[in-house]
């Protein structure tokens, strides 16, 4: 620890989320597959350390042959780096965060690739007054916020509350949920905006699925966040229905799910578009409310599922990504945690400052 001499402090942010790999090979993908295993599905099914490996190879090479047989490249990690460069520069016209006042750094992290996020926290552990961790999906659960804290308290302890904040309820804000509808009625092509002779149009919110019940048929041990989940959906449904800028005449949810470990949210995409298309809704789109960066699962399986559906209309709005209104509100809910931190510092820290 290095003993705080001045009044000027520095604080450390980072923003995390999975990580996709950007150079698509077998052997980068060797390692991601096997952390995602690590941390995200043995909290769901225990495995053995051998079958550990046999399916994280199986998913690296089935994922290579998929996405180069289909062109596709990832811009998950590229686009986290943009956006830790976007909410640094808004943090940084923050008049705490200007000329002589306190500093602010905001790094990039990620749980299955490089750099990971506890390396990033390890260089910022000796340097900092305060590090605030923002998982970068807006509703938290063991599988997304989970690996955050987790990682925080394993790394650290217990003492971790004396100098790091994990930030959670983003899918809350209410400035969020406006930014979001801005950022979808502006994406709207203008056809859409006048449709014809009261054409159905529909749009489904994507979001990541998760387990309903367990493999025995229980309730799962793990905070699934399936509540969060649902509330968020509820709340951006009825607001985007309110609002006069509306032209969908129905909103469904489209979970993304996965295929061990139990029963998933029934409401996915596959369900959402059949349901449109049975219901006569010529013209869908489609909005990964659920992710604040497009992945493998938002402008590649989700999208490729919209691109196969019957309908004769069809747009896809990218998530909210680098935009800068999304990273002007992020540093505003960020500068807030800052905050916040300073008084859990008081309560939890029993030893000397940092800088």
């Amino acid at each position: 620890m290095v003993a705080c001499t001045v009044s000027k402090r520095r604080y450390s942010v980072v923003l995390v989320t999975y990580g996709e790999v950007e150079k698509l090979s077998v052997r980068a993908l060797w390692p991601s597959s096997r952390k995602i295993i690590e941390v995200i599905t043995r909290k769901i099914v225990p495995l053995p350390k051998l079958l550990l490996y046999m399916i994280a190879d199986y998913r690296s090479a089935k994922h290579y042959l998929d996405w180069k047989l289909h062109c596709y490249r990832s811009r998950l990690v590229e686009i986290n780096r943009r956006q830790a460069l976007g909410v640094e520069a808004a943090l940084r016209r923050n008049p705490r965060f200007a000329g002589e006042n306190d500093e602010i750094e905001v790094a990039d992290a990620y749980y299955f690739v490089k750099p990971y996020l506890e390396e990033v926290l390890d260089r910022f552990w000796s340097r900092s007054y305060g590090i605030v961790v923002v998982p970068m999906i807006p509703v938290e659960s063991a599988f997304s916020c989970g690996p955050a804290c987790q990682m925080v308290t394993d790394h650290f302890g217990e003492n971790h509350l004396g100098l790091v904040r994990v930030v959670r309820g983003l899918w809350k804000d209410d400035e969020l949920h406006r930014l979001y509808l801005d950022h979808l009625f502006s994406s709207l092509p203008a056809a859409w905006q006048g449709a014809k002779g009261g054409e159905k149009q529909g749009l489904v919110l994507v979001i990541h699925g998760t387990i309903v019940k367990n493999r025995k048929g229980e309730k799962p041990s793990v905070f699934t966040g399936l509540d969060e989940t649902m509330e968020f959906f509820r709340l951006m449904k009825e607001k985007i229905m309110a609002d006069p800028r509306n032209v969908f005449g129905e909103v469904k949810l489209g979970c993304l799910n996965h295929s061990r470990g139990g029963e998933w949210t029934p409401e996915t995409v596959e369900l959402a578009l059949d349901e449109f298309a049975r219901e006569g809704f010529r013209s869908v789109a489609m909005f990964p409310f659920g992710y604040f960066a497009d992945n493998s699962e938002t402008d590649y399986e989700a999208k490729k599922l919209l691109d196969r559906s019957s309908a004769d209309r069809k747009h896809y709005i990218p998530c909210v990504n680098d935009s800068p209104v999304f990273a002007a509100w992020l540093a505003s809910r960020i500068a807030t945690e800052i905050e916040r931190l300073d008084v859990q510092r008081e309560v939890f820290s029993d030893g000397p400052s940092r800088k």
